[in-house]
């Protein structure tokens, strides 16, 4: 049985995580850690994670990028394995992510969704074809109003899968509204949509001559990323010290 640290227990993916957790025999949520009350959970909540004294054998985080610094020193200090879902972490988080690495299992992905670390894997494979045969490329992402980093973390990932690829000679572009000019053949343009109850959806166009070749993800529940949080935290459970991500997990 894996015991299951929920920080951010009361948000919308702890909620989903804490549903999940139920039916399945192999994990349990021990505690959890969210600063905002309202909702009554099967167990003991903390306002901060310094206070939280139950035992465990890992952290699943879902909170926010503000909450992230003292969620790693924690993880640090128990020597707890952690799972960061948490997006818009700044340099400095993400190089103290690097650092505490070296000390616990850290594992990071911007997308915990096995379909979206599939698409990665394929754009890896294939992205080459397309550029190299002169296929411009665009990625639009697009989620609900409440969200409040963009481009999304997913979209970005989708992005370096490709860059990395292609030996990184690609430009990232957010905004082309300061220009009057054509589009340059090294950048990958990147934009968000905002609206309504969107949960996720990611389109990687390939746009060539008289042809467009379009990579598609759609979620359409949050309990895929949930899901793929939970296997992750059974992943990452008694592996060595290191930086790990949901490729690992998937194989």
């Amino acid at each position: 049985m894996v015991r299951i640290i929920m920080h951010g227990c009361n948000g919308r993916m702890g909620q989903a995580i804490t549903r999940l957790v139920k039916e399945d025999p192999e994990v349990s949520i021990v505690a959890g850690v969210d600063p905002f009350d309202g909702i009554v959970n099967e167990y003991p909540v903390y306002k901060d994670i310094m206070e939280c004294d139950i035992a465990a054998d890992a952290v699943i985080d879902f909170a926010s990028a503000m909450a992230v610094d003292k969620l790693l020193d924690y993880c640090t200090e128990k020597k707890l394995p952690v799972v960061l879902c948490t997006t818009g972490l700044n340099e400095n988080q993400l190089a103290k992510l690097e650092e505490i690495s070296k000390t616990i299992p850290v594992l990071k992905s911007a997308n915990m969704s096995v379909g979206v670390n599939l698409l990665i894997k394929i754009l890896k494979a294939n992205s080459k074809v397309l550029a190299d045969a002169g296929f411009d490329i665009e990625i639009v992402e697009k989620h609900h109003k409440m969200k409040k980093d963009a481009p999304s973390g997913t979209a970005l990932a989708l992005a370096d899968s490709i860059n990395e690829s292609m030996d990184n000679k690609y430009e990232y572009v957010f905004d082309r509204s300061d220009r009057l000019e054509a589009r340059r053949s090294n950048e990958i343009g990147i934009s968000a949509v905002r609206g309504g109850t969107i949960v996720g959806d990611h389109d990687v166009i390939f746009a060539g001559e008289d042809e467009v070749v379009t990579f598609s993800h759609t979620a359409y529940s949050r309990a895929i990323f949930a899901k793929g949080a939970i296997a992750a935290a059974k992943y990452i459970v008694g592996k060595e010290p290191g930086y790990y991500n949901m490729q690992d997990v998937i194989g």
